[in-house]
């Protein structure tokens, strides 16, 4: 269980990355709480979390963008506290194409889940598509995962943002292989006339026998 959440986490570090920015320098810092309701064969469990997450886009060279986010996490439950980051660099290809990839780590006790991939970011009249390829690693829990995800942001009006996601895994852990679907919607309102926004997501991951459906309330300021 404890290889299947550390695997979880690092994906949804690198998949809920903020979309990239795409002139510098731009920030933003968050709070949340998060309330996960995990069942492994018809046995129920729940938890809760609170996080604060920032995220800072620069110019970096050559038209090249450098994106780094954070997040630090507590799980009152569990009395733990998880550390994940992500750093993107990523290049404008014509006017509404962004290519690049991106590294990340996310650490959970005395392990950690290290990641690479690649991504892309198409931009259309009111709304935004991502797509990415990532491979993360625990070697200490000898977990791997081949990640393929994509995401759909709508804008209807202009402080606020809709989107959709989902990623599948290819996951091994112990020799042993499984699929993880992962499938989440979300919303950003930005408070009229203010740097403020609220945000709400709900996720849900499926993997052999354990399902992990987990929703996300928030405040940021950019």
């Amino acid at each position: 269980m404890k290889s299947l959440l550390l695997v979880t986490s690092a994906i949804a570090a690198f998949a809920a990355a903020p979309a990239l920015a795409q002139d510098g320098p731009v920030g933003s810092v968050g709070l949340s709480y998060s309330n996960s309701e995990i069942e492994v064969g018809g046995l129920d469990a729940e938890s809760d979390s609170f996080a604060v997450d920032g995220v800072v886009a620069v110019d970096a060279f050559s038209g090249w963008t450098a994106t780094f986010a954070g997040a630090i996490d507590h799980n009152d439950d569990l009395d733990e506290t998880s550390v994940a980051g992500t750093a993107h660099l990523t290049r404008m290809t014509g006017s509404d194409l962004r290519l690049g990839g991106f590294v990340g780590a996310a650490d959970i006790g005395d392990e950690t889940a290290w990641t690479v991939g690649a991504e892309a970011q198409k931009y259309l009249a009111g709304s935004t598509l991502t797509g990415f390829l990532a491979y993360t690693t625990a070697d200490d829990l000898d977990v791997d995962a081949l990640t393929l995800g994509a995401d759909a942001a709508f804008y209807p009006m202009a402080n606020l943002r809709l989107n959709a996601g989902v990623s599948y895994s290819d996951l091994d852990a112990g020799g042993l292989n499984a699929d993880l679907w992962t499938y989440g919607a979300g919303a950003e309102y930005q408070i009229s006339d203010t740097p403020f926004s609220v945000v709400a997501v709900s996720a849900h991951s499926d993997v052999e026998d354990v399902t992990i459906d987990t929703w996300t309330v928030g405040l940021r300021y950019s």
